[in-house]
């Protein structure tokens, strides 16, 4: 092995040991999509005292967090998104209704005496008797049932006197409540004179000042430390603070509507509690404005389908490349698997989320993967064409002429990723990590590992014996005759740019005549899809239709998918009117079953349209931006023409289908766009290496024409690759990646076609309108290259 490999096989066996390790001890968070569950997303507004900040909306997250852990949700997820939207997922729960009484509720904020702290005072209930109810079997071993928890109605005797716990755990007897939340007028965090002790200064309403001073009067009363000195204050049912009266009189008429509650407070539990106390409930008025729910056979379906899809293409894909290029594609497809497991092993360590388009960005990036590794091997084949080249040579020639094809390429497709991140939400992106990951660990494989395995099997002497068994030891049919014909593509660039105008136009007629099917993430309003035991026929669409017309529910639109379920849009209606329509459809359709419910918000709805077309502008403009400073702006402006042409075409072609335009439906154009600008990439890198070494008597547009036919191997090669990959998604992926799959195929085969037909004759009509001149690559050292044996000279 040469001495400028050790590296890489260090750093190779290192990384995979890691990934090895890092996929046999943990597994990834699935997302909801996968799981199954309810995902809520609630958007605070700022009150005329409170504003929908981040510090707020995280003390309401705290509040919601009780809530939530009173459903008995196993692991329950609740997070600050943005500066004032707060998202819940709750795993394993399929009524949404239960989850929005909990989350939505006025909590009820009350003032009670402390009557003691021995549960055996609270006399016999009535019919509400908590003692009462119980039964044998009711309650399960070590439940309390005279001490309920947060959320529930305590049981009171016919004094009103129940049991709870205190703020620490200990156990209370309290009497009735003596004030509501209504009766504060503020609460406020402050520091006391001495400046060493963080207390809640609280300020009663008038009509609450009375009661206020008669129940502390009557605490006061009592001698220091007697429990019945302090005052319970209780939310939703939990008792939030304790406090002892601190003053020694027992005239109430002193008090007055003012107090004060010292404890062990921090900064931050002092302003939690000050904004629990005067707020009542929540810090922050909250909405619900988006709702998801999804059945558990669902996640299971799509990862199966996932996994056989990726597995299928992978098989497919690792066959073509073994036979394209013999030894060293099958050492690709070696690499591949370590991409694999990299890509995974990453996904573990950044404790990402699994979701579903996550999953097809996973599978996807596959496909994508092979490219770095086909633009190695065609280059190697056109160095083997030169006298005294050996396997070795060619090989590390080739990783090095390809290089800076792989890093603009790759580049472009990161930016898609990032965008995705940055600018979407939810699943999509998820779909934006996984992409990401997929691209930085191809690099790796395809750089690293495949370099190195690749470069170890060509200095064996077996090898160079056979350099047949390379893969890349003479230049393949179509290269060939392509060289020896030497079509003029570029000489008719105005013919390829009417035909490519002409197929926008027909794609924009599609928009204007039917329409653009937008998803209920851009619309607003709820889709439910139902499973069926059969697929449903038109006459139980037709069913449904009437009895959901009948119902009220005029607007409702009943479809049937591709597997042959039922789909049902209707407007913004809340989950008791979606509770009707399912059980429409359950009577309707016999062995029927919910399979997702998704509810947006028409606010959110007009908000993720609007950031949709923002986010294809920035595309559009980073990607034009990146290749005008990697290139020049004559190459940047043909590219991101040929993206706008690539992005339109798939829309049309959407529209005429009558698709839906969804979330997805925008991971697959941001994705589209990144292949569309990979393939351009290429050849804009050969273009640029041709042009620069032209004579005088050659002219840009022939360059553009040698750079075209020297590129063609590689984009058949690399397309075929990804093709495999997508047809597996589309075919095998489910109804829920059919769209995402097809969109990807559309792009794919547009954008191989305008890389070469689009791109380059643009390029070609825009130089001879404003001409410039090739930048002087900078000066490089000599790269030193193995002789025979593999050694370096």
């Amino acid at each position: 092995m040469r001495k400028s490999s050790w590296w890489r096989f260090i750093v190779a066996v290192l990384v995979l040991t890691g990934a090895v390790l890092l996929a046999l001890g943990s597994t990834p968070k699935l997302g909801l999509d996968l799981s199954g569950g309810t995902q809520i997303t609630l958007e605070a507004s700022s009150t005329d005292t409170v504003e929908a900040n981040a510090e707020n909306t995280d003390r309401a997250v705290e509040v919601l967090r009780g809530r939530v852990d009173a459903l008995g949700v196993t692991e329950p997820t609740l997070v600050r998104s943005g500066e004032n939207r707060i998202l819940i997922e709750l795993p394993g729960l399929e009524d949404p209704r239960e989850a929005a009484e909990v989350i939505g509720r006025t909590a009820r904020l009350t003032f009670h005496p402390v009557l003691g702290v021995d549960p055996s005072i609270v006399g016999k209930t009535g019919e509400s008797s908590a003692k009462d109810k119980k039964k044998d079997g009711d309650t399960e071993d070590g439940e309390d049932p005279e001490a309920p928890t947060g959320g529930q109605e305590p049981e009171t005797d016919d004094q009103g006197r129940f049991v709870t716990k205190d703020e620490d755990g200990g156990p209370l007897v309290l009497g009735p409540s003596q004030l509501e939340g209504d009766d504060v007028d503020q609460a406020t965090a402050g520091i006391q004179d001495q400046g060493v002790q963080w207390v809640v200064d609280v300020e009663f309403a008038k009509k609450g000042q009375d009661a206020w001073a008669s129940l502390t009067g009557d605490a006061a009363c009592f001698p220091q430390g007697d429990p019945q000195r302090r005052i319970a204050i209780m939310l939703d049912g939990e008792v939030i603070s304790s406090p002892q009266v601190q003053d020694s009189s027992c005239d109430v008429g002193q008090l007055g509507g003012r107090t004060q509650i010292s404890g062990s407070f921090t900064e931050s539990s002092a302003q939690n509690l000050a904004l629990l106390i005067e707020g009542g409930a929540l810090p922050l008025p909250v909405e619900i404005i988006s709702q998801q729910v999804v059945g558990p056979t669902l996640g299971d379906e799509a990862i199966d389908a996932s996994v056989k899809a990726g597995l299928l293409g992978l098989l497919l894909t690792g066959l073509f490349i073994t036979f394209a290029y013999r030894l060293s594609g099958f050492l690709a497809v070696v690499a591949l698997g370590c991409y694999a497991l990299i890509s995974y092993a990453i996904l573990v360590l950044l404790g990402a989320t699994l979701t579903l388009p996550g999953l097809a960005g996973f599978v996807l990036a596959i496909g994508m993967a092979i490219d770095a590794n086909v633009l190695v091997f065609e280059r190697a084949k056109e160095e083997s064409s030169e006298a005294g080249s050996t396997p070795a040579r060619a090989i590390s020639t080739g990783f090095s002429k390809a290089w800076s094809a792989i890093l603009d390429s790759n580049v472009t497709t990161l930016l898609a990723g990032g965008l995705l991140f940055f600018l979407a939400t939810g699943p999509v992106r998820g779909f934006g990590v996984t992409l990401t990951i997929g691209v930085i660990a191809s690099m790796f494989s395809a750089m690293v590992i495949s370099r190195v395995l690749v470069e170890f099997a060509t200095s064996r002497k077996a090898v160079r014996r056979r350099p047949g068994l390379t893969g890349f030891a003479k230049t393949g049919r179509v290269h060939d005759v392509l060289l020896r014909r030497n079509p003029d593509v570029m000489g008719r660039s105005r013919i390829w740019l009417a035909l490519s105008s002409l197929v926008v136009v027909a794609a924009l007629l599609g928009i204007v005549l039917n329409g653009l099917n937008l998803g209920v993430e851009f619309t607003g309003g709820r889709v439910l899809d139902f499973t069926t035991t059969t697929s449903a026929t038109k006459s139980d669409v037709e069913t449904v239709r009437s009895d959901l017309g009948d119902a009220g529910f005029d607007d409702a639109v009943v479809q049937t998918s591709g597997d042959g379920d039922l789909v049902i849009k209707v407007g913004d209606v809340d989950n008791d009117e979606a509770q009707v329509i399912r059980d429409l459809v359950a009577e309707a359709v016999p062995g029927s079953d919910l399979e997702s419910d998704s509810l947006i918000g028409p606010s959110l709805g007009d908000e993720l349209r609007t950031k949709a077309l923002i986010a294809l502008g920035i595309a559009l403009a980073a990607q034009m931006l990146y290749l005008a400073l990697r290139f020049r702006w004559v190459f940047g402006a043909s590219a991101a023409i040929a993206m706008l042409h690539d992005v339109s075409i798939v829309i049309g072609v959407f529209a005429w289908l009558g698709r839906p335009v969804d979330g997805v439906f925008l991971a697959a154009i941001l994705t589209v766009i990144g292949l569309s600008v990979n393939d351009t990439v290429v050849v804009f890198d050969r273009v640029r290496e041709k042009w620069r070494g032209t004579s005088a008597n050659e002219t840009f547009a022939a360059s553009c024409n040698e750079a075209v036919l020297a590129t063609v191997p590689r984009t058949v090669n690399t397309g075929l690759g990804t093709m495999f990959i997508l047809a597996a998604l589309y075919f095998l992926g489910g109804d829920s990646l059919t769209d995402f799959a097809l969109a990807l195929l559309i792009g794919l085969v547009v954008g191989t076609y305008s890389s070469v037909f689009t791109a380059t004759p643009l390029a070609v009509l825009m130089h001879r309108v404003w001409p410039v001149e090739p930048r002087t690559p900078r000066e490089k050292r000599p790269e030193r290259t193995p002789d025979d044996s593999g050694a370096v000279i």
